[in-house]
Protein backbone atom coordinates (compact mmCIF):
# COMPACT_ATOMS: atom_id res chain seq x y z
CA UNK A 1 0.00 0.00 0.00
CA UNK A 2 1.13 3.56 -0.92
CA UNK A 3 -0.10 6.85 0.31
CA UNK A 4 0.11 9.81 -2.21
CA UNK A 5 0.82 12.91 -1.00
CA UNK A 6 -0.52 15.96 -2.62
CA UNK A 7 0.86 19.50 -1.12
CA UNK A 8 -1.38 22.96 -0.06
CA UNK A 9 -1.57 25.28 -2.64
CA UNK A 10 -1.43 28.95 -2.47
CA UNK A 11 -4.48 30.88 -4.29
CA UNK A 12 -1.99 33.03 -6.38
CA UNK A 13 -0.26 29.62 -7.58
CA UNK A 14 -3.95 29.68 -9.93
CA UNK A 15 -3.55 31.90 -12.51
CA UNK A 16 -0.19 29.74 -13.44
CA UNK A 17 -1.58 26.24 -13.77
CA UNK A 18 -2.55 24.78 -17.04
CA UNK A 19 -4.92 21.97 -17.30
CA UNK A 20 -2.19 19.29 -16.34
CA UNK A 21 -1.20 21.39 -13.17
CA UNK A 22 -4.89 21.68 -12.46
CA UNK A 23 -5.29 18.08 -12.34
CA UNK A 24 -2.50 17.14 -10.81
CA UNK A 25 -3.46 19.55 -7.72
CA UNK A 26 -6.66 18.56 -7.33
CA UNK A 27 -8.22 15.69 -9.25
CA UNK A 28 -8.12 12.02 -7.52
CA UNK A 29 -8.99 10.13 -10.21
CA UNK A 30 -7.66 6.54 -9.25
CA UNK A 31 -9.23 6.50 -6.12
CA UNK A 32 -11.08 2.86 -6.98
CA UNK A 33 -8.63 0.15 -8.08
CA UNK A 34 -10.16 -3.73 -7.84
CA UNK A 35 -8.49 -5.63 -4.99
CA UNK A 36 -6.69 -2.26 -3.60
CA UNK A 37 -6.93 0.39 -1.19
CA UNK A 38 -5.82 3.65 -2.89
CA UNK A 39 -5.00 6.61 -0.82
CA UNK A 40 -4.32 10.19 -1.32
CA UNK A 41 -2.99 12.76 1.51
CA UNK A 42 -3.34 16.33 1.11
CA UNK A 43 -1.75 18.79 3.19
CA UNK A 44 -4.95 20.98 3.35
CA UNK A 45 -6.19 20.01 6.52
CA UNK A 46 -4.22 16.94 6.65
CA UNK A 47 -7.05 15.02 5.15
CA UNK A 48 -6.50 11.41 3.43
CA UNK A 49 -8.93 10.39 0.43
CA UNK A 50 -9.05 6.41 -0.01
CA UNK A 51 -11.33 4.10 -2.17
CA UNK A 52 -11.26 0.37 -1.42
CA UNK A 53 -12.73 -1.83 -4.05
CA UNK A 54 -12.97 -5.38 -2.66
CA UNK A 55 -13.48 -6.89 -5.99
CA UNK A 56 -12.28 -10.67 -5.59
CA UNK A 57 -11.78 -10.61 -1.35
CA UNK A 58 -11.69 -8.65 1.64
CA UNK A 59 -9.55 -5.67 2.12
CA UNK A 60 -8.09 -4.25 5.42
CA UNK A 61 -7.17 -0.89 5.89
CA UNK A 62 -3.94 -0.26 6.98
CA UNK A 63 -1.39 2.52 8.35
CA UNK A 64 0.93 4.38 6.02
CA UNK A 65 4.51 5.07 6.78
CA UNK A 66 4.09 8.65 6.18
CA UNK A 67 1.12 8.80 9.19
CA UNK A 68 3.57 7.56 11.60
CA UNK A 69 1.22 5.25 13.49
CA UNK A 70 0.67 1.72 14.82
CA UNK A 71 -2.81 1.44 12.58
CA UNK A 72 -4.62 3.83 11.06
CA UNK A 73 -6.95 5.25 13.07
CA UNK A 74 -4.85 5.69 15.66
CA UNK A 75 -5.01 9.21 15.48
CA UNK A 76 -7.64 9.39 13.12
CA UNK A 77 -11.18 9.30 12.65
CA UNK A 78 -12.74 8.03 9.06
CA UNK A 79 -16.33 8.45 7.58
CA UNK A 80 -17.26 5.56 4.89
CA UNK A 81 -19.54 5.53 1.73
CA UNK A 82 -20.43 2.78 -0.50
CA UNK A 83 -20.79 4.26 -3.76
CA UNK A 84 -20.96 0.62 -5.16
CA UNK A 85 -23.49 -2.20 -4.94
CA UNK A 86 -24.03 -3.29 -1.35
CA UNK A 87 -21.20 -4.55 0.69
CA UNK A 88 -19.64 -4.88 4.27
CA UNK A 89 -17.04 -2.84 6.44
CA UNK A 90 -15.92 -5.16 10.04
CA UNK A 91 -14.68 -2.22 12.54
CA UNK A 92 -13.12 -4.56 15.60
CA UNK A 93 -14.84 -7.71 14.81
CA UNK A 94 -18.71 -5.61 14.57
CA UNK A 95 -19.85 -5.99 11.17
CA UNK A 96 -22.15 -3.47 9.49
CA UNK A 97 -24.03 -3.99 5.98
CA UNK A 98 -24.04 -0.68 4.29
CA UNK A 99 -26.29 -0.56 1.09
CA UNK A 100 -25.45 2.26 -2.14
CA UNK A 101 -24.97 5.79 -0.15
CA UNK A 102 -25.41 4.15 3.43
CA UNK A 103 -22.75 5.81 5.67
CA UNK A 104 -20.22 4.52 8.13
CA UNK A 105 -18.84 6.70 10.91
CA UNK A 106 -14.91 4.77 12.42
CA UNK A 107 -13.97 6.41 15.16
CA UNK A 108 -10.57 7.01 16.76
CA UNK A 109 -8.63 3.82 18.34
CA UNK A 110 -10.30 1.28 15.81
CA UNK A 111 -7.58 -0.88 15.08
CA UNK A 112 -8.90 -3.07 12.78
CA UNK A 113 -11.64 -1.95 9.61
CA UNK A 114 -12.24 -4.65 6.96
CA UNK A 115 -14.19 -3.37 3.31
CA UNK A 116 -15.84 -6.88 1.88
CA UNK A 117 -18.31 -6.68 -1.45
CA UNK A 118 -17.28 -8.12 -4.67
CA UNK A 119 -19.19 -5.08 -6.51
CA UNK A 120 -18.94 -2.38 -3.60
CA UNK A 121 -16.67 0.45 -3.78
CA UNK A 122 -16.00 2.38 -0.04
CA UNK A 123 -15.17 5.75 -0.33
CA UNK A 124 -13.04 6.69 3.03
CA UNK A 125 -12.63 10.32 4.14
CA UNK A 126 -10.52 10.45 7.37
CA UNK A 127 -8.97 13.64 9.54
CA UNK A 128 -6.73 13.83 12.61
CA UNK A 129 -8.82 13.67 15.86
CA UNK A 130 -8.24 14.55 18.94
CA UNK A 131 -10.66 12.55 20.92
CA UNK A 132 -12.74 8.91 20.39
CA UNK A 133 -16.68 8.99 19.40
CA UNK A 134 -18.53 5.86 19.06
CA UNK A 135 -18.61 4.16 15.13
CA UNK A 136 -22.29 4.51 13.73
CA UNK A 137 -23.87 3.85 10.54
CA UNK A 138 -26.07 5.80 8.94
CA UNK A 139 -28.05 4.27 6.28
CA UNK A 140 -29.61 6.41 3.09
CA UNK A 141 -32.61 8.75 4.72
CA UNK A 142 -31.68 7.82 8.20
CA UNK A 143 -29.87 11.15 8.23
CA UNK A 144 -30.93 14.77 8.55
CA UNK A 145 -32.78 15.25 5.14
CA UNK A 146 -33.02 18.67 3.27
CA UNK A 147 -34.83 19.32 -0.35
CA UNK A 148 -33.09 22.61 -1.89
CA UNK A 149 -33.01 24.28 -5.43
CA UNK A 150 -35.62 24.31 -8.01
CA UNK A 151 -36.00 22.47 -11.53
CA UNK A 152 -36.37 25.95 -13.06
CA UNK A 153 -32.77 26.58 -12.15
CA UNK A 154 -31.76 22.96 -12.52
CA UNK A 155 -30.54 22.58 -9.02
CA UNK A 156 -33.01 20.78 -7.44
CA UNK A 157 -31.31 18.26 -5.09
CA UNK A 158 -31.66 15.90 -1.71
CA UNK A 159 -29.10 16.55 0.66
CA UNK A 160 -28.66 13.67 3.20
CA UNK A 161 -26.68 14.78 6.36
CA UNK A 162 -24.86 12.11 7.80
CA UNK A 163 -21.71 13.29 10.34
CA UNK A 164 -22.84 16.63 11.24
CA UNK A 165 -23.13 18.58 14.58
CA UNK A 166 -27.20 17.03 15.01
CA UNK A 167 -25.70 13.41 13.89
CA UNK A 168 -23.15 11.04 13.73
CA UNK A 169 -20.74 12.73 16.18
CA UNK A 170 -17.39 13.34 15.28
CA UNK A 171 -14.05 15.33 16.06
CA UNK A 172 -14.08 17.44 13.06
CA UNK A 173 -15.59 15.62 9.80
CA UNK A 174 -18.81 16.74 8.83
CA UNK A 175 -19.69 14.84 5.61
CA UNK A 176 -23.48 13.68 3.65
CA UNK A 177 -24.27 12.50 0.20
CA UNK A 178 -26.34 15.04 -2.29
CA UNK A 179 -28.38 13.60 -5.12
CA UNK A 180 -29.29 15.76 -8.37
CA UNK A 181 -32.91 15.06 -9.22
CA UNK A 182 -33.53 14.18 -12.48
CA UNK A 183 -33.30 16.89 -15.17
CA UNK A 184 -31.11 18.90 -12.83
CA UNK A 185 -27.42 19.53 -13.05
CA UNK A 186 -26.20 22.26 -11.13
CA UNK A 187 -24.84 21.71 -7.51
CA UNK A 188 -23.74 24.14 -5.19
CA UNK A 189 -24.83 27.38 -7.11
CA UNK A 190 -24.81 29.86 -5.91
CA UNK A 191 -21.52 28.96 -4.81
CA UNK A 192 -19.52 29.55 -1.76
CA UNK A 193 -16.23 28.98 -0.20
CA UNK A 194 -15.17 27.62 3.64
CA UNK A 195 -12.47 29.56 5.38
CA UNK A 196 -11.88 27.64 7.96
CA UNK A 197 -12.26 23.90 6.29
CA UNK A 198 -11.03 22.06 3.34
CA UNK A 199 -13.83 20.32 1.41
CA UNK A 200 -13.42 17.33 -0.72
CA UNK A 201 -16.25 15.98 -3.11
CA UNK A 202 -16.33 12.58 -4.64
CA UNK A 203 -18.72 11.76 -7.63
CA UNK A 204 -20.27 9.16 -8.15
CA UNK A 205 -23.99 7.76 -9.78
CA UNK A 206 -22.44 9.10 -13.49
CA UNK A 207 -23.06 7.35 -16.50
CA UNK A 208 -19.42 6.65 -17.44
CA UNK A 209 -19.67 8.50 -21.03
CA UNK A 210 -20.99 11.57 -18.80
CA UNK A 211 -19.04 14.59 -17.13
CA UNK A 212 -18.86 17.28 -14.16
CA UNK A 213 -17.50 20.30 -15.49
CA UNK A 214 -16.47 21.09 -11.60
CA UNK A 215 -15.50 24.89 -10.80
CA UNK A 216 -12.87 25.74 -8.85
CA UNK A 217 -10.37 28.86 -7.23
CA UNK A 218 -11.45 32.00 -5.57
CA UNK A 219 -14.47 33.71 -7.04
CA UNK A 220 -12.88 36.38 -8.90
CA UNK A 221 -10.61 33.77 -10.59
CA UNK A 222 -11.85 30.58 -11.31
CA UNK A 223 -11.08 27.44 -13.19
CA UNK A 224 -12.58 24.29 -14.35
CA UNK A 225 -12.08 21.08 -14.50
CA UNK A 226 -13.74 17.83 -16.32
CA UNK A 227 -14.44 15.19 -13.54
CA UNK A 228 -15.76 11.62 -14.19
CA UNK A 229 -17.54 8.82 -12.47
CA UNK A 230 -15.75 8.06 -9.05
CA UNK A 231 -13.83 11.06 -9.30
CA UNK A 232 -12.46 12.99 -6.12
CA UNK A 233 -11.52 17.00 -6.00
CA UNK A 234 -9.85 18.46 -2.99
CA UNK A 235 -11.41 22.06 -2.41
CA UNK A 236 -9.18 24.45 -0.42
CA UNK A 237 -10.78 26.42 1.80
CA UNK A 238 -9.94 29.72 0.16
CA UNK A 239 -11.64 28.07 -3.50
CA UNK A 240 -15.35 27.77 -4.08
CA UNK A 241 -16.67 24.00 -5.40
CA UNK A 242 -19.66 24.09 -7.27
CA UNK A 243 -20.68 22.16 -10.55
CA UNK A 244 -22.66 21.28 -13.62
CA UNK A 245 -23.22 17.76 -14.76
CA UNK A 246 -23.94 16.64 -18.39
CA UNK A 247 -26.19 14.19 -16.55
CA UNK A 248 -27.83 14.04 -12.56
CA UNK A 249 -25.48 12.84 -10.67
CA UNK A 250 -24.62 12.13 -7.06
CA UNK A 251 -21.51 13.28 -4.50
CA UNK A 252 -20.17 12.79 -1.00
CA UNK A 253 -19.46 15.95 0.23
CA UNK A 254 -16.84 15.84 3.28
CA UNK A 255 -15.42 18.60 5.14
CA UNK A 256 -12.38 18.65 7.91
CA UNK A 257 -11.23 22.06 9.94
CA UNK A 258 -11.78 24.63 12.54
CA UNK A 259 -15.49 24.03 13.21
CA UNK A 260 -18.28 21.53 12.33
CA UNK A 261 -20.79 24.16 11.85
CA UNK A 262 -23.07 23.53 8.72
CA UNK A 263 -23.92 27.21 7.90
CA UNK A 264 -20.13 28.39 8.31
CA UNK A 265 -19.78 29.57 4.50
CA UNK A 266 -19.42 32.58 3.06
CA UNK A 267 -21.66 33.19 0.06
CA UNK A 268 -20.82 34.43 -3.61
CA UNK A 269 -23.54 35.92 -5.88
CA UNK A 270 -23.16 34.88 -9.33
CA UNK A 271 -22.38 37.83 -10.75
CA UNK A 272 -19.90 38.55 -9.13
CA UNK A 273 -17.70 35.21 -10.45
CA UNK A 274 -15.04 35.25 -12.61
Amino acid sequence: MTLQIRHATHPEQLPGFDTAALRRHYLVDDLFVPDEITAVLTHHDRIVLAGACPANGPLTLDTYPQLRSEYFLERREAGVVNVGRPGTVTADGTKYELTTGACLYVGRGVREVVFEGADAAFYVFSAPAHTAFPTAQVNPGEGNRLELGDQQTANRRTIDQYIHADGVQSCQVVLGVTTLHAGSTWNTMPAHTHDRRTECYLYFGLPETERIVHLLGEPDETRHVLVADRQAIISPSWSIHSGCGTSSYSFVWAMAGENQAFGDMDGVDVQDLR
